[in-house]
């Protein structure tokens, strides 16, 4: 039995036949913070007595800009570790293309929730440009190695105008997201499996289909059962007065954001 494992990809040989699992662990990681946001509830203030929806803006554009480039960049490292190898040159033309469609996927993603968020919202919308770069990423990484540049660069566009309506879905629904984090590596993530056989052969769309309700049913029955332990035990939430006052001044002691203190 052959097997080669990837950071998102698992593939299995066995008696000369070939089953292809694509593994997404963004998509993990998306159900277990779902199961959490479920049990702990939405943040005060964030949802109005008759269903109004009300913004609570990020503290620091700039360093959530700075932190997507960090996430962008750290994303070459993640996808194009998953070849394995760099020895020989079949092995570092394939890591070349990994490192050409991450890149596209993700420019492709960020220009797409911008034209996006622009024609819904009429304004460019810096912090669903930043989630759609993300989003580009996300979509991408299940298949990085066989799409074209081209492809990579729609597929991550794709991803950039979806998280955008789920984003605005999963508020309608009050499931307080506060990145956008469920959006980006869940409902994207589900989206770069389902492209997967589109460029690989090897993979297909029932099979992509039960990895993902397998992902999702498993990671998101024991998160909700830790998720549930932890809430009846130690807690999952502050008080409503850290939660007004913020948390680094209840844990730490210390503001965050001194420009934000209306007393010396």
């Amino acid at each position: 039995m052959a097997m080669r494992f990837s950071a998102c990809t698992l593939w299995v040989t066995l008696d000369s036949q070939t089953l292809q699992v694509q593994v997404s662990s963004t998509l993990a990681g998306a159900t277990a913070a779902l199961a959490g946001v479920l049990l702990l509830g939405a943040r005060k203030g964030k949802y109005g007595k008759n269903g109004e929806i009300m913004a609570i803006p990020g503290a620091n554009l700039p360093l959530a800009t700075l932190g997507t480039f960090i996430l962008w960049m750290g994303w070459f490292g993640f996808n194009g570790g998953s070849v394995l190898k760099l020895g020989d040159i079949a092995s570092a033309n394939s890591v070349a293309m990994v490192f050409l469609n991450t890149n596209a996927a993700a420019a492709g993603g960020a220009m797409a929730a911008l034209i996006t968020a622009r024609l819904l919202f009429g304004k460019a919308d810096l912090t669903m440009l930043l989630n759609g770069a993300l989003a580009g990423l996300v979509a991408i990484t299940a298949e990085p190695s066989t799409p074209t540049a081209l492809e990579a660069t729609l597929f991550g566009a794709a991803g950039g105008v979806l998280v955008v309506f789920s984003i605005i879905g999963l508020d309608k629904l009050k499931i307080d997201d506060p990145v956008g984090a469920i959006s980006v590596h869940g409902t994207c993530g589900l989206l770069g499996l389902l492209l997967v056989p589109l460029t690989n052969d090897a993979s297909s769309f029932s099979g992509q289909l039960i990895g993902a309700a397998t992902i999702f049913g498993w990671v998101f029955v024991t998160s909700l059962i830790v998720w549930g332990v932890l809430k009846m035990t130690v807690g999952i939430r502050v008080t409503e007065e850290q939660e007004y006052k913020g948390v680094d001044l209840g844990e730490c002691g210390l503001e965050a954001y001194p420009e934000f203190v209306k007393t010396a």
